[in-house]
């Protein structure tokens, strides 16, 4: 049988395939069920820097009722009912998850800003967090502010980060860099552990009948794997941290491309959120199965097979391929 054995931030992982950030991992009952089907690990939904201070905006309002005039502001934040977990809740999970499960638990913060809040990664860190991803989003709406302001603050964000804690850290990015292999570069300089590309960013929509902005949330769909797959492999042996793919992952042909690419991991939520936690077993199986097929002893061996550092014509993943598909293409009038 086929080595499926990968590691990823340090660890050791029993295949390379981990469920991401997304509802299914804020219940313990349903982690388990995801490493009963197979998962590797594990990323814990988010704990988000806005959930923390609006909970100690309103410890400040009730100690000091009356003497500020900011309680409106916190109307623009959801309710905080609307969070599942708040903050010292987060912890709490945390403890629960690693009692009950065997595979290893990643915590995530989501925010962009240094402050009091990232005292929060080292009672992650003190819960048993066997690894933290600081999942940064940042809309730079504000035509005065430069990409070089966005990437600095990014940048100390992080550094503030590791000088906190000893455990793993992956950084998840998104794709709105004007040179995202030298901010990507930069942060392996910091010395992150783990670079997860891309983030999804959810988009607003208009409802024209309410005249309102609303909303929206799309699962994933497999062609979203092809930038994800190209920038992968694109840095795949300039980096010393370890690649993790999400977005777009969807089947065992998808987390084959992952790992030839060069992730150490494929990172999979959409396609169990549609399908359930047991659509692992069926990934796994068809892996197995297609390794066995084209004679691949291990996971280990495709890592990076397909990467610019091991492709014949590396132009093909920069722009001469831009150049060939637009020239190949053949209207079907």
């Amino acid at each position: 049988m086929a080595d499926l054995t990968t590691t990823y931030l340090g660890l050791q992982l029993k295949n390379p395939i981990v469920p991401s950030s997304s509802p299914l991992t804020q219940k313990v009952d349903t982690i388990k069920r995801l490493e009963d089907a197979g998962a590797a690990a594990v990323v814990l939904h988010s704990l988000f820097e806005e959930q923390i201070m609006q909970e100690s905006n309103l410890l400040d309002h009730y100690l000091n009722y009356g003497t500020e005039g900011y309680w409106e502001a916190l109307s623009f934040f959801p309710e905080q009912k609307s969070y599942l977990l708040g903050a010292d809740a987060y912890v709490e999970h945390i403890r629960k998850v690693k009692a009950a499960v065997q595979i290893p638990v990643i915590a995530s913060l989501n925010g962009v800003s240094t402050g009091g809040w990232l005292k929060y990664a080292q009672r992650i860190e003190q819960a048993g967090a066997d690894a933290l991803e600081l999942n940064m989003y940042y809309l730079a709406a504000d035509a005065r502010q430069s990409g070089v302001d966005v990437e600095t603050m990014y940048l100390e964000l992080v550094r503030v980060l590791r000088a906190s804690i000893r455990i793993p850290i992956a950084v998840k990015l998104g794709a709105e860099f004007t040179a995202l292999a030298h901010f990507v570069k930069q942060l392996d300089q910091i010395g992150v552990n783990g670079i997860v590309l891309f983030n999804r960013f959810y988009q607003p929509d208009f409802n024209l009948d309410e005249l309102e902005v609303e909303s929206t949330l799309d699962l994933s769909q497999p062609y979203e794997l092809r930038s994800r797959l190209r920038w992968v492999a694109l840095l795949y042996g300039q980096i010393r941290a370890d690649l993790a793919i999400t977005g777009g992952v969807h089947s065992a042909t998808d987390v084959l491309k992952c790992m030839m690419a060069g992730a150490r991991v494929a990172m999979m939520a959409s396609a169990l959120l549609q399908h359930g936690p047991e659509h692992l077993r069926t990934v796994l199986d068809e892996m197995l199965r297609w390794m066995e097929e084209h004679e691949y002893e291990s996971v280990r061996q495709m890592q990076g097979s397909m990467s610019q550092k091991s492709v014949p014509y590396p132009a093909a993943l920069e722009r001469a391929n831009y150049i060939k598909v637009l020239q190949s293409y053949r209207p079907a009038i």
